[in-house]
């Protein structure tokens, strides 16, 4: 070991900018140029396996302690089939002030023993290790940058290191430790920079959402009572969970309770559960690290990290697998997550805020769903009343998106007549304001060249105005909307009679009807019908 190999290898060190390369150059080259029989650096960390650790009896504070994080070593006898690069060893964590090495890590002296170090059975536990290799010497130095000890690199030589060899390795040492904490620095960069990157990209989906919708649009009833609910639960962190059928604009509301919180300068991110492949639900949420799977070409940040200090929208949520709901229940729990082939512990300070088209109550009933999940997602439940419920919003949720359609366009906004309106307000809806959205859209394309028209599917749903017709025709007169809503009430009651309360799957009451649970469910809501106790 000389002065002029220490200089080359920190030349090589200094160009790393990753920590495992710098770790990794450090002692492959330390050993490729010496007569070393073993170099090794361990780092300060938080405590992370003591409950199995085999020196727990020795650790004096189990907050903190020395990991094992680079090795490499050549032994004397090349065929014996050791590998001396494994990181899981005996040594793999020193308690801080135990032994030589955590002596070191401690203190942040220096430390060299030469001659019979086999026989120093203070320091080594393991003399017939270093009398089988031959080892001469052993030299720990403390890595120190900013007055901060970062960790101990350690070598084991088969010759005596002189006075003059153990001062370049403090030098070599401390210009280690500059390389350590720069590529500290740089990887916390690098991972910003990717976090920042995502960040831009949610809120430019973000954007574009706000801007598909319009925003929250409509003075009805139904939306003012949900507004109100917005403002009681926004400034507060509870978790709320948002219920609806598809297309009511269960996004939105998140956006109005993230908005009106105190989360509110910090990422609202979006996870759509339904669209996640199974297999990557846990890298989509807690991230992974490269080499941690097949494709994993690089580090990826998850949506909980990404969401730290914010605010995390599980869209769709009840499509996770249930393998991964208690995963999920453990971060809602304590915030505390691991990135896939990590063992690095990570904390996210997030609020939840979920949605779900579907009766979670059922599915909990039916073992799809987590109880313990489900109480901790809807301590503070958000029912979204769909469209056909509040009709009164559609002129003005009309008039919106074709005035927005018309600009994108760059055409002139036809003008929307009452008769369009009671055209509008006589279909059921049922994809609800997206369906609307899409219409309006359409019939401002078509506007350009011919009058304005709504093209309205037909559905096999009938709208309160043909049964109000069908009514009037089966009993010869004419019904008020009063008498159609208590007809469809006692109809609903004795349907529900009838199936003795079971609300979906077969035989329930919402295949008798002929209509989605979740919207029986809504129905029953707004109509104030619950199950005799």
């Amino acid at each position: 070991m000389n002065l002029e190999s220490l200089h080359a290898i920190s030349t090589m060190v200094a160009k790393q900018r990753n920590v495992e390369s710098v770790l990794k150059t450090v002692v492959d080259s330390l050993v490729q140029s010496s007569d070393l029989a073993l170099a090794r650096i361990w780092l300060t960390q938080p405590g992370d396996i003591c409950e199995t650790c085999v020196m727990r009896s020795e650790c004096p504070n189990q907050s903190q302690c020395l990991h094992l994080v680079a090795s490499a070593g050549r032994p004397q006898n090349p065929d014996s089939g050791e590998d001396w690069s494994k990181l899981d060893g005996f040594y793999r964590r020193f308690p801080l002030g135990i032994r030589k090495v955590g002596v070191i890590g401690r203190s942040g002296e220096s430390m060299k023993l030469c001659g019979s170090v086999a026989e120093d059975r203070a320091w080594f536990a393991r003399g017939d290790w270093l009398r089988r290799e031959g080892v001469q010497s052993f030299c720990g130095h403390p890595l120190v940058f900013r007055e901060q000890i970062l960790g101990v690199l350690a070598i084991f030589s088969r010759s005596f290191v002189s006075d003059q060899e153990f001062a370049w390795l403090r030098a070599f040492a401390d210009s280690a430790a500059v390389a350590i904490a720069n590529a500290r620095a740089f990887q916390e960069i690098e991972e910003l920079k990717a976090k920042l990157e995502l960040e831009n990209e949610y809120l430019r989906e973000e954007i574009r959402t706000d801007q598909a919708f319009g925003g929250i649009v409509g003075k009805s009833l139904g939306l003012n009572k949900v507004l109100e609910q917005v403002e009681l639960v926004a400034p507060t962190d509870t978790s709320v969970l948002i219920l609806g059928e598809s297309g009511v604009g269960k996004e939105l509301i998140a956006r109005a309770i993230h908005d009106r919180s105190d989360r509110a300068d910090r990422s609202l991110v979006k996870v759509n559960c339904a669209s996640i492949p199974r297999d990557l639900f846990e890298s989509e949420f807690f991230g992974h690290v490269e080499g941690s799977f097949t494709g994993a070409t690089r580090d990826r940040t998850g949506r909980f990290e990404l969401a730290d200090g914010g605010t995390l929208f599980l869209d769709e949520v009840g499509e996770i697998p249930l393998d991964m709901q208690s995963k999920l229940l453990r971060v809602l729990q304590d915030g505390a997550f691991e990135r896939i082939g990590e063992e690095r512990t990570r904390s996210a300070n997030v609020r939840i805020v979920a949605a779900t088209n579907r009766d979670l109550q059922v599915e909990v009933a039916e073992k799809r769903f987590r109880q313990d999940l489900y109480y901790r997602l809807s301590v503070f439940p958000v029912d979204v009343p769909p469209l056909r419920d509040r009709k009164e919003d559609i002129p003005q949720l009309a008039l919106h998106f074709l005035e927005r359609s018309c600009r994108k366009l760059g055409s002139e906004s036809p003008k929307l007549r009452q008769r369009h309106i009671i055209e509008l307000q006589q279909y059921d809806w049922p994809g609800n304001i997206r369906e609307l959205q899409n219409v309006v859209e359409r019939a401002a394309i078509t506007s350009r060249s011919g009058p304005l028209q709504f093209l309205l599917p037909r559905t096999e749903s009938v709208n309160e105005q043909d049964h109000a017709s069908d009514l009037a025709n089966d009993h010869g007169e004419l019904m008020t909307d009063a008498q159609i809503k208590d007809r469809e009430r006692k109809n609903i009651l004795a349907v529900l009679e009838q199936t003795d309360w079971k609300i979906s799957g077969s035989g329930g009451a919402a295949e008798f009807l002929g209509i989605n649970p979740a919207t029986l469910t809504s129905r029953m809501r707004s109509m104030g019908i619950s199950k005799p106790k």
